[in-house]
This record gives C-alpha cells, sequence and structure tokens, in this order.
C-alpha cells in the first residue's frame, strides 16, 4: 500500500480539523509558524485588518504572504490550486534574464499547465493554448502573459468568491476578531 505524500497527508488532516470545527484557529497558528522565522517584529503577525483587506480585492489577497498562504491551502483542499500555481509560476518566469533558462523553463511550464492532458492542466481556450506553444519555441518574458490573464480571471470570478464565502476565511476572521477584542 502507498504512503499518501505529504500533501496529501495535510489535505486529509485539514479536512479533519474542519469537520471538527477547529481549522480557523488551528490554520492560523500553522500561518504564524510558517512565517514566524522570517521576521521576529509584531509587525509581521497576522492581523485582523489585513485578513478584512483580503476580501477587497484578489489583487490585496495574493500581495499579502499571509493571504497567498490561505489562498493556495484553501485551493489545494479543493483540489483546484493548478490556477494560482500557473499565475505564480509566470510571476517568477517574468524575472528571467537567461535565455538560457527563459527557454527551459519556458518549455516545463508549457509540459506541466499548457499541454493538453498535462499534469496541472489549465482551462484556457485552444486558441491561447496554440499561441503558446509558438511563443515558447522562441521564449520571452510575456509568452505566457494572455493565459496568466485568462487564469487570473478565473480565479477572481469563481475560486476567490469561494474563498471568501469559505469556513477557513469565516473562522480565521472570527479568531482574529475575538483576539483582537481581547486585547
Amino acid at each position: 500500500m502507498r504512503r499518501p505524500s505529504t500533501d496529501q497527508h495535510q489535505r486529509t488532516m485539514d479536512r479533519e480539523q474542519y469537520k471538527k470545527g477547529n481549522i480557523g484557529k488551528n490554520f492560523m497558528c500553522r500561518l504564524q509558524c510558517m512565517f514566524s522565522h522570517s521576521a521576529s517584529s509584531e509587525s509581521s503577525r497576522l492581523t485582523l485588518e489585513d485578513t478584512q483587506q483580503w476580501s477587497q480585492s484578489l489583487e490585496k489577497l495574493l500581495d499579502s504572504k499571509y493571504g497567498l498562504a490561505t489562498f493556495r491551502t484553501f485551493l489545494k483542499s479543493e483540489y483546484s490550486d493548478e490556477n494560482i500555481e500557473f499565475w505564480l509560476t509566470c510571476e517568477d518566469f517574468k524575472k528571467l534574464r537567461s535565455s538560457f533558462r527563459m527557454s527551459s523553463r519556458a518549455k516545463r511550464i508549457y509540459e506541466q499547465f499548457i499541454k493538453a492532458e498535462s499534469p496541472k492542466e489549465i482551462n484556457i481556450d485552444h486558441q491561447t493554448r496554440e499561441q503558446i506553444k509558438r511563443n515558447v519555441k522562441t521564449p520571452t518574458t510575456h509568452c505566457f502573459d494572455e493565459a496568466q490573464k485568462i487564469v487570473y480571471g478565473l480565479m477572481e470570478r469563481d475560486s476567490y468568491p469561494r474563498f471568501l464565502r469559505s469556513e477557513v476565511y469565516r473562522t480565521l476572521l472570527e479568531n482574529l476578531s475575538a483576539d483582537a477584542s481581547k486585547g
């Protein structure tokens, strides 16, 4: 019998915590632990105000390290994290300057997200898929822009509103609100 991957194990644990009603509190602790090593100042802590701002726009959510981590975890729990993974991969791709690295990375992105039947195939139209197939032959930092725009739109219209209604987000807000009122 095959052992589940760490990601699968974490998803199972998250679902069990969700059923028990503990997901918000436990997730808040995990988030703070994840980022506690990066800065020790109070300003790096997850706050109610920051968390409330996530509901203003997908852009504000993705600009927050805690927001991005929470959104990714939410999408993983729904087995629909390919869009955010593609979008983030494209953001990293745009930072490349070496044409050799750009070429190899573009091919990897194509194989992983764009190619029909790929492991994390994103939902884009045939015309965009074909355009990217041509772009990857001589990649530029903008060769995935159209697909990235489509994926961002999908997240903004679909995943993001579900996230805002999710138990994870609502419980996180409730816990932070309770903590803030305690002083």
